[in-house]
């Protein structure tokens, strides 16, 4: 019987203890440690409260919490940016359309730069491919260009999807030098 109580009264203090000390200390942020009797804040703990501000904000634009968030009312207001403009390279977007123009064309979408079309064979070709087109770039540059080819069967060799790229670089730069001469 004496053992029981002695329990009840050491679990009932380990409580209160662990209860008491959620009111201070670290997790409140004044450690007490660091506090001077005149109760101006020390330069370590202005440091220590800059880290942890810091890292707050840092976990904050991680989990995306210091976007602003959008409401019904912004539908109402012109929100956008008019000076934001998608550039695609005239040359790249044509000659593109002009190489590949044996395929049925699926979407297109000149603001991104993106050309997906169908399957289709080649004029003479036996095989059936599909291309995607991606000029990223307003600049008439190889780096700007980005064709991924395929057949039913699957991918093509890189050759092929690199002898397409070449032949839209070569009509782009026709298409440039025909403009230049107006």
């Amino acid at each position: 019987m004496f053992l029981h109580r002695y329990a009840r009264i050491a679990a009932m203090t380990a409580v209160l203890a662990g209860v008491s000390a959620c009111g201070g200390g670290f997790a409140s942020g004044d450690s007490g440690f660091f506090r001077r009797s005149d109760g101006i804040p020390s330069d370590s703990e202005l440091a220590s409260k800059e880290r942890a501000d810091a890292q707050r904000a840092a976990l904050a634009r991680a989990k995306g919490e210091d976007q602003r968030r959008s409401t019904i009312w912004d539908l109402f207001g012109n929100s956008a940016d008019p000076n934001t403009t998608v550039e695609v390279n005239k040359y790249l977007w044509q000659a593109s359309l002009e190489v590949l123009n044996f395929l049925p064309i699926e979407s297109i979408d000149p603001f991104t730069g993106v050309i997906v079309t169908g399957y289709g064979a080649p004029p003479g070709g036996g095989r059936a491919y599909r291309a995607t087109v991606y000029v990223q770039d307003p600049a008439l540059d190889a780096r700007s260009l980005r064709v991924a080819l395929q057949t039913r069967g699957g991918a093509v060799p890189a050759e092929t999807a690199r002898a397409i790229e070449d032949a839209i670089l070569t009509r782009a730069r026709q298409l440039r030098i025909r403009d230049s001469k107006l």
